[in-house]
């Protein structure tokens, strides 16, 4: 006959089976959680940049590839077709104004002024001539002039006598009126001449006029020449840095080509090329940052130039100091044109997980692990950019590269 257990021992049994049960159930769990943990993705917390959201100024701004130039440039050009004779000077070398450069073949030149010079002398002796042939002329027409006044007053006092002898019936009048054809043939002489002598003048001044246009044709093409001549010993127009300059003796060069360029010496400026879909962003006057193995030269936009080319814009920046030691000529810079300006607003550091304004994709960390949520973004410097809506102080959230779990909701960070 079977007996009834312990009441204790019953218990005692019931306790047992619930404890096994408890503890499996935790090492469950914790089997669970571990299983988890390995199949969970991770990233290591050193190959990924974390930034806190805070509160900061921050610039809305545009970049653009930016190449220094000098302020200051000038051109040399050849006056006339020759060849190169001398050479004197090197690139990069620094010159002060009237420095002889190079020296081009001037002997075309040379004979062009002889030439120009010997037919001005010509003309100067026409001129000559012609005032001298004047005065002759009118001595002679004047001397005629002076006979015919004698002329003229003897026909006068001839008729007047015949007049008072014809009263008396002394003269007949076939003598009377001889000698009053007498009168008005000298009259009409001694008017011709005078017409003669002003015809004479004129005709003179004329030719005189004529030939001292010609003789100033001759000048100004001889001053022409001159300059050339005086040209053909390349000067540098200004102190400061030779940055072009044709070396080769004996070359030819045409008129107008470039034989030198000198540059103004520790004082530049930034030409800037972006897109032209910010140009409605962009405005004289605007802060600029130029930016050169980490360094930052503020400067502000001096001129928006208004023509597009393939689709870019360009404009000229001036620097703050634009004899800065660290800017060559030719020199490649980043330019960032601020557009807007933005004071106590959310701010985080700006990194490859951020691609431009509006709503992106972000991972927020909390408790070592990385939660995909959205972020409305505003603009940015380049260093900081505004966190519109989504975020508050103090959180956090990865700011570097994210492409590798831009798939997932969530990733493990491991130290």
């Amino acid at each position: 006959m079977d007996r009834a257990l312990d009441p204790a021992l019953v218990h005692r049994r019931r306790r047992i089976r619930v404890a096994v049960a408890i503890v499996s159930l935790a090492l469950a769990v914790l089997a669970c959680w571990q299983l988890n943990r390995l199949l969970r993705p991770s990233v290591a917390a050193s190959d990924i940049v974390i930034s806190t959201v805070r509160r900061g100024d921050v610039a809305n701004t545009v970049s653009a590839a930016g190449v220094v130039i000098p302020v200051h440039e000038e051109v040399v050009a050849s006056p006339a077709a020759s060849r190169v004779a001398r050479v004197l000077a090197r690139p990069g070398q620094q010159v002060k104004a009237g420095d002889v450069l190079l020296e081009l073949d001037d002997r075309e030149i040379v004979l062009a002024v002889d030439t120009l010079r010997e037919q001005l002398a010509q003309q100067e002796s026409r001129v000559a001539t012609s005032k001298l042939e004047l005065e002759q002329k009118h001595k002679q027409l004047a001397s005629a002039i002076e006979l015919l006044e004698l002329d003229l007053l003897s026909s006068r006092a001839l008729n007047e006598r015949n007049q008072k002898l014809r009263l008396n019936g002394l003269v007949s009048g076939e003598n009377l009126l001889a000698g009053e054809l007498a009168v008005k043939r000298a009259e009409i002489q001694l008017r011709q001449q005078r017409e003669l002598i002003a015809d004479s003048r004129r005709a003179t001044a004329a030719s005189i006029a004529a030939a001292t246009l010609q003789q100033d044709i001759l000048k100004k093409q001889l001053a022409q020449q001159e300059r050339k001549l005086a040209q053909a010993k390349v000067a540098a127009p200004f102190s400061g840095m030779l940055t072009t300059l044709v070396q080769e003796e004996g070359a030819s060069v045409a008129a107008g080509q470039l034989l030198a360029r000198v540059s103004e010496l520790n004082n530049y400026r930034v030409e800037a090329t972006l897109s032209d879909f910010h140009a409605r962003l962009l405005a004289p006057g605007q802060a600029v940052r130029v930016e050169q193995n980490g360094e930052v030269l503020p400067g502000r936009v001096h001129t928006v130039l208004p023509e597009i080319q393939n689709g870019t814009v360009k404009l000229l920046v001036d620097l703050d100091k634009p004899d800065n030691p660290l800017l060559r000529n030719k020199m490649r810079v980043d330019v960032n044109i601020v557009t807007a300006q933005k004071q106590d607003v959310l701010v985080l550091d700006s990194g490859m997980a951020f691609n431009g304004s509006g709503a992106q994709a972000a991972f927020a960390v909390v408790d070592g692990v990385a939660r995909r949520t959205t972020l409305q973004l505003g603009g940015g410097d380049g260093k900081l950019v505004e966190v519109v809506r989504g975020a508050r102080p103090g959180e956090r959230y990865i700011v570097s590269d994210t492409k590798a779990f831009a798939n997932l909701d969530s990733i493990r960070i491991t130290n």
